[in-house]
Parts: structure tokens; C-alpha cells; sequence
């Protein structure tokens, strides 16, 4: 999963993000911004019961928070949204690869590239060139 600071940095940068069921988000400018938070029908979280890690299903978030808005919140794509992203913006012919080494990965994708430390790491920092470069 990529930093708040990078999924912030795409949207500024202007990845669109429409809202889908199983998508990661952070709320930003609050006490949990570093707390991932997936959107689903039926929340699910662990739990111990009686000693014995259990997985509880609730109808309801069991905080005091209510909603956000969706501009409070930020989007942590997963490494397949973000290649799928990446490839949103290439043209046929422009090469997207990834490449694994002792310092981690790196991503090229036309006459962008990118690394990090994981996949979607490398993916998130290729697709943020991409975007600033077509501002």
C-alpha cells in the first residue's frame, strides 16, 4: 500500500478517484490519517472473544464518526489500480515496465519512471510524474 503523503500527492496532482466498493482510503486532517479504511456493505473487523481471535461483522462503524466527505479523504490505490492508472495515460506504443533489485523496484512507463520500496510504491511515484507532466 502506498504513504498518505504520496496518495495525497497524486490527487493534487489530479488522479481521479471515483469511489468504488473495496477501494482503500485515509481520512486526511484528522487523528486518523494513518489509519487505511476500505469501503464495503458489511464492515468486518478482528476481535478476541473468550481469548479466541474472532472476526465480527457490524452493521455499523462502532466510532463517533459518521461520514466524511469525499473531500476529506484521500485514496490509497492498491498496485493494480495504479498500474491500471498508469496505462490510463500511455499510448500503445510507450512501454510500461517494472524492474526488481537489491534496492527495491522501479517503474518506467513512456519517458517516466519512478521507485520505492515496494511495487505499488514504484507505481504511485511513476504515475505522479506522469501526472505533473501533463499539467
Amino acid at each position: 500500500m502506498i504513504s498518505v503523503e504520496l496518495a495525497a500527492a497524486l490527487r493534487r496532482a489530479g488522479l481521479p478517484w471515483t469511489p468504488a466498493e473495496f477501494d482503500r482510503f485515509a481520512v486526511i486532517g484528522r487523528d486518523g490519517d494513518a489509519v487505511p479504511f476500505v469501503i464495503a456493505e458489511m464492515p468486518a473487523s478482528l476481535v478476541m472473544l473468550h481469548g479466541e481471535l474472532a472476526i465480527a461483522f457490524h452493521g455499523a462503524s462502532e466510532w463517533a464518526l459518521d461520514h466524511v466527505l469525499h473531500s476529506e479523504v484521500v485514496w490509497l490505490p492498491d498496485e493494480a489500480q495504479l498500474r491500471e492508472a498508469i496505462e490510463g495515460y500511455l499510448a500503445p506504443h510507450e512501454p510500461l515496465e517494472l524492474q526488481r533489485g537489491a534496492a527495491g523496484y522501479r517503474c518506467r512507463a513512456g519517458r517516466h519512471s519512478g521507485s520505492g520500496s515496494t511495487a505499488a510504491e514504484a507505481y504511485g511515484h511513476t504515475l505522479l510524474a506522469v501526472l505533473v507532466a501533463r499539467q
